[in-house]
């Protein structure tokens, strides 16, 4: 183009969006179920505060106390009858002091671990690969029984209210999975904003029914209930409590009660969702998650021994309605309130399962970072949440529902052991790391020894109890499943590193030079104006030979080709080479012409192969896949590339309407924010001056005068390492975008893309667009 100093020369342009294409019916479809997508600068925004933390992340656990408590006395009262409320009181204070332990060695992982503190995290510093992969699994294995679970509690929670709805119990618990995972992919701050209140108001519900429940107790009008009805557990014969049988029933029923507990690590898991300072804001909400959950254990254990609330066979109504029916009444207002906690215990077990939407996707993500599960699970989607793993999580959980028929009974116990798995691992491994970091015999180091070692220790004990006493009640899941999804693993893993090793850039491979030797065979098998394309193309390539290929199948075709070849003046300069391939096998001909073209080890050989693209219905049907049939052998060959060019025949068929119809204006990911600008002279009147101080729209950039400029960095250009030391930056705002050139530089520290930066200069121009050259800078933080 006429350069900017000729009479002749376009007046240079700031930078404009072009045009892009439309987006497909299934983009679309996805727009519109969740939104427009998140710019990935603002994923900052994702982050969560305490407050909304709290009601995210601490569902999951203090959800556990709807049924912790139940699931012990479920163990218990076909064993001991009546006399298991006096054995309730005991094990809901062991439950408590292990819940008392475990925060306290979390709350020092967190300290430790600033970013992250999974067991995962924890195992692969200080015991190795193989041990954190153990970590890994058993952490999925607990997330996606939780969502499990706690969906299947939530529904029992409704039917309780609602007992006709019992005969529908799996297939609301498989919507209510769905529905979860939808709000997820909206986001993860999106979802926090909708699991907040329903955490809030089940503990406020909660402590209201504690409190009539204290004052019923003390004016002698909480009711007891019958513990003979029907459809209530039966009840046991008391008998002593030191057999062997009677051991292994209280054992049986300690493995039930430890689900209460689960939930602790979903705050170790997720540090990164939260706000800045990440650590302490986790730490806070352990604290009161812990604490929270104490008091909810508490309170119903109390109220299920006062009432003598015995638990129903088939699950509903569950022991947390009937204490709550006991303590409100049959009064109007007791009657009304029922129903609010019951919603409130309803909507806080789905914000348990809500939590593993948040916990189980950065787990995995880190876990395939590692290379230990796929990379795609590494991604983020539409919505800046990792989507993958939302779907990995919702697709386990959807199996465990209908395989076990939404039971809480039979999910709780491979539900705790999956995460007592995970407790023992962190804990060991804190204390194994004290040990190794300890440099004196401090109180401080001691006492952290101390806690970690008898917080891993009781988690050990657990899962020996849960594993042998629930073996055949599903914990074999979980024993067998783990070295099996270990194994794959370690298989993927290694998968990785072959590909790695194979692509590792080596001292011989990083000396760049250009090939002095390069060919450039076009494959024929027509003479029409994809063919002529190709060739256009290849003589863009320079190539010392270029040479036009067919492959002979048909003689006749052959000679038609070879005539018209020789006919048309647009590849008269191009000879065609007649090839013949007497199976009718074009992969080994093009692969054993290419292996001729190669013999000599200083030729590099590129084979150009048209393709025809047409509509994608009846194109598959009316024509073959040639082209991507050949280049795959081709790419296995060394210093030969096949590159396919494609030629859209649908175009032409549509009368150039396709192209129109497939370029759509570009709608910007979020709605960009107005920059506060001065007010500023026209163009014409402003004095041209050493430094322009007011900030312009990019769009008021006026060439030869100068300009001061705000916008976001979207792409950094380099020289390369052998040329001229130069970086090119674009900025953009929404009214444009403009080019600042730094000469003599090749980078500039702290600044990335996504950056924001003000710049100051004298406004030129190259190719046509507006650049202000080595500008004054800042970069805004």
């Amino acid at each position: 183009m006429p350069k900017s100093w000729t009479d002749d020369a376009p007046e240079p342009m700031v930078l404009h969006e072009h045009a892009h294409l439309a987006d497909p019916i299934s983009y679309r479809i996805k727009r519109r179920l969740l939104g427009n997508p998140i710019n990935r600068h603002s994923l900052a925004d994702q982050r969560l505060s305490k407050k909304s933390a709290f009601g995210i992340l601490s569902s999951d656990c203090i959800s556990s106390s709807a049924y912790g408590g139940e699931q012990i006395l479920v163990a218990l009262i076909p064993a001991f009858g009546l006399a298991a409320f006096a054995i309730f009181p005991p094990m809901v204070a062991i439950i408590l002091a292990m819940l008392l332990i475990i925060t306290f060695s979390y709350r020092d992982v967190i300290a430790t671990y600033t970013r992250t503190g999974s067991a995962y995290v924890v195992a692969k510093e200080n015991f190795g690969t193989k041990v954190s992969l153990v970590a890994a699994i058993e952490l999925m294995f607990g997330y996606i029984i939780t969502v499990a679970i706690q969906a299947a509690a939530g529904v029992a929670a409704i039917i309780s209210a609602f007992p006709e709805l019992s005969d529908f119990k799996v297939q609301i618990t498989l919507a209510v999975v769905i529905l979860l995972t939808f709000v997820n992919l909206r986001g993860v701050k999106d979802a926090g904003l909708i699991f907040v209140l329903p955490s809030y108001l089940f503990m406020f519900s909660m402590f209201t029914v504690f409190g009539f429940g204290i004052y019923r107790n003390i004016n002698g009008t909480l009711p007891n209930y019958a513990t003979r009805s029907e459809g209530l557990l039966p009840l046991g014969e008391s008998q002593g409590l030191i057999s062997l049988a009677a051991g292994l029933l209280i054992l049986k029923a300690f493995a039930n009660g430890s689900a209460s507990l689960t939930g602790l690590e979903a705050v170790s898991d997720s540090v990164p969702l939260f706000k800045s300072p990440e650590h302490k804001n986790a730490r806070t909400t352990l604290a009161l998650m812990a604490l929270t959950l104490g008091t909810l254990i508490t309170g119903i254990a109390w109220l299920a021994q006062k009432t003598t609330a015995v638990p129903y066979a088939e699950g509903t109504p569950t022991v947390i309605s009937l204490v709550a029916k006991a303590a409100l009444g049959d009064s109007a207002f007791g009657n009304i309130f029922f129903y609010i906690v019951q919603a409130g215990t309803t909507f806080i077990l789905f914000a348990g399962a809500n939590t593993c939407y948040n916990a189980f996707p950065n787990l995995v993500s880190m876990v395939a970072k590692d290379g230990f599960l796929p990379k795609r699970l590494t991604q983020r989607g539409h919505r800046l949440a990792f989507s993958n793993g939302i779907i990995f999580i919702t697709g386990g959980a959807s199996i465990l529902v209908i395989v076990s028929g939404a039971s809480i009974t039979a999910l709780a116990a491979i539900y705790a052991l999956a995460v007592f798995v995970g407790f023992s691992i962190t804990g060991l491994g804190m204390a194994r790391k004290t040990m190794r970091e300890k440099v004196s015999g401090s109180r401080k180091d001691l006492l952290r020894l101390a806690l970690h070692s008898l917080s891993g220790s009781i988690a050990l004990i657990t899962v020996v109890i849960l594993s042998a006493v629930k073996f055949f009640e599903g914990t074999w899941i979980v024993v067998i499943g783990t070295p099996i999804v270990a194994a794959l693993m370690l298989n993927f893993n290694r998968q990785y590193m072959r590909e790695r090793e194979a692509l590792l850039l080596t001292a011989s491979h990083q000396r760049a030079t250009s090939i002095a030797r390069h060919d450039v065979s076009v494959l024929v098998d027509n003479l029409d104006l994809a063919t002529i394309g190709a060739i256009r193309y290849a003589r863009s390539l320079n190539p010392r030979h270029l040479n036009a290929v067919h492959f002979v199948i048909d003689d006749r075709w052959a000679e038609t080709i070879s005539a018209g070849w020789a006919e048309n003046a647009a590849v008269s300069d191009v000879p065609l080479i007649l090839i013949d391939c007497p199976d009718r096998r074009l992969p080994n001909a093009a692969v054993d012409y290419a292996i001729r073209s190669t013999e000599n080890n200083g030729v590099e050989l590129t084979l150009l192969l048209p393709r025809r693209s047409y509509s994608r219905f009846l194109g598959r049907i009316l024509h073959d896949q040639t082209a991507e049939t050949i280049a795959a052998p081709i790419s296995q060959l060394e210093r030969v590339v096949a590159t396919i060019v494609p030629f859209d025949v649908e175009r032409i068929l549509d009368g150039g309407t396709r192209r129109n119809a497939l370029i759509a204006p570009k709608e910007p990911v979020r709605e960009v924010k107005k920059i506060a600008v001065a007010k500023t002279q026209s163009a014409e009147t402003a004095p041209v001056g050493h430094y322009n101080e007011n900030i312009l729209p990019i769009s008021n950039a006026t060439w030869r005068r100068r300009a001061h400029v705000r916008g976001q960095v979207t792409a950094i250009r380099t020289a390369p390492s052998g040329g001229a030391p130069k970086v090119e930056v674009e900025i953009w705002d929404s009214t444009g975008g403009i080019t600042l050139q730094f000469l003599g530089r090749r980078g500039i520290a702290g600044l990335e893309v996504g950056s924001t930066l003000c710049a100051e200069g004298m406004v030129g121009e190259a190719e046509g667009s507006l650049t202000i050259l080595n500008p004054s800078y800042e970069i805004v933080i």
